[in-house]
């Protein structure tokens, strides 16, 4: 299955940072020089004078400051005041901020609907990250009633500025046909784009898509080069699906010792399917020693988080092996779920 990564993470990306994204204007230049340096007091002092005289740039910038408690003990609510200052003026990172203090209830209380407002108001004026929120929120139902429509909207318009979350999730939309007529060469398109941005999930889909000529020609190799970019970002899903191409031959020369590699880096973030191949492998003596043992604990593990198949296996490998050794077994699984996965082989 295509994997859809709509994350509420993604909500809050950049803001944590601590920059000051309009140094570079007329007015500032003394109090980020104090910032950049460290002098936090002086950046302050310069920021105050200059917002209190109602520029909207030291007015984001005291607001930042008072986020991140940088100078300063932490205060959203006067984080908020100078963000709603600059707001006012039409400052669209702070209209941004604030739709994320709404957003996530930070020195306020939570209101969806008020974070869509002020996303709103900075993504009219081309704010990328707003506008990728406003896909989200709109896609998810939060703090709208759910609409595609609004959703693919905001998320085009996100990723026309090369926002690689909004790429990726408006490819699934064409994909998928959800607020957009289905068209698999859109989403190919938009995968690939943020692909190119090292983004892993939309790596894995275009490997899929070749893998299984979802869209496009039938292309292993081209899947392979897609699998192998996510899998090298640690993307559980893509190393499982190098696993068994390697385990098969599906595309490349059969190797069951590089399947089993895969197969481990998948299975210790919990892949159920590669914990599951795992165990395949074991009974068989494929790219590994033959080791019921160790079969019947992937097996186990894998059961455990849900896979049927695994749990017929395992149950079928109970009666092959002594009482010893399914103690054994089972106290090397639940040894290796204690360690979440991990130096369980």
């Amino acid at each position: 299955m295509m994997k859809l990564r709509l994350h509420a993470l993604f909500l809050a990306i950049g803001l944590g940072c601590a920059y000051l994204p309009h140094i570079s204007l007329a007015g500032t230049s003394n109090g980020f020089a104090a910032y950049a340096n460290g002098d936090y007091s002086k950046a302050l002092r310069e920021f105050r004078s200059l917002a209190s005289k109602g520029d909207a740039l030291a007015q984001y910038n005291l607001g930042l400051m008072y986020q991140h408690g940088q100078g300063v003990a932490q205060d959203y609510a006067q984080a908020r005041k100078w963000y709603t200052l600059a707001a006012n003026q039409r400052d669209a990172d702070a209209q941004f901020n604030i739709g994320w203090m709404y957003d996530e209830g930070k020195g306020i209380a939570q209101d969806h609907v008020q974070a869509i407002q002020w996303y709103t108001l900075a993504g009219d004026q081309g704010h990328a990250k707003a506008q990728f929120n406003l896909g989200w929120m709109y896609a998810n139902g939060q703090g709208a009633t759910q609409d595609y429509a609004q959703a693919a909207k905001w998320y085009t318009r996100a990723a026309n500025q090369g926002h690689a979350n909004a790429q990726f999730n408006l490819g699934w939309m064409y994909d998928e046909g959800k607020g957009v007529a289905q068209d698999y060469a859109q989403a190919m398109k938009w995968y690939r784009l943020a692909a190119d941005q090292d983004y892993a999930s939309a790596q894995y889909n275009l490997g899929w898509m070749y893998q299984y000529g979802h869209g496009t020609a039938l292309d292993y190799e081209q899947a392979m080069k897609w699998f192998r970019l996510a899998a090298k970002q640690t993307d559980a899903d893509a190393q499982q699906v190098l696993g068994f191409m390697y385990s098969t031959g599906q595309g490349v020369a059969p190797d069951p010792v590089r399947a089993v590699k895969w197969y481990k880096l998948a299975a210790a973030q919990g892949q159920v399917k590669a914990q599951n191949n795992l165990g395949i492998m074991y009974e068989e003596g494929r790219g590994v020693k033959q080791d019921n043992v160790r079969a019947y604990m992937w097996w186990s593990l894998a059961a455990a988080g849900g896979d049927t198949d695994s749990a017929k296996s395992r149950d079928d490998m109970e009666k092959k092996l002594t009482g010893l050794q399914l103690s054994d077994a089972q106290k090397m699984a639940a040894l290796c779920k204690k360690r979440n996965f991990e130096g369980c082989d």
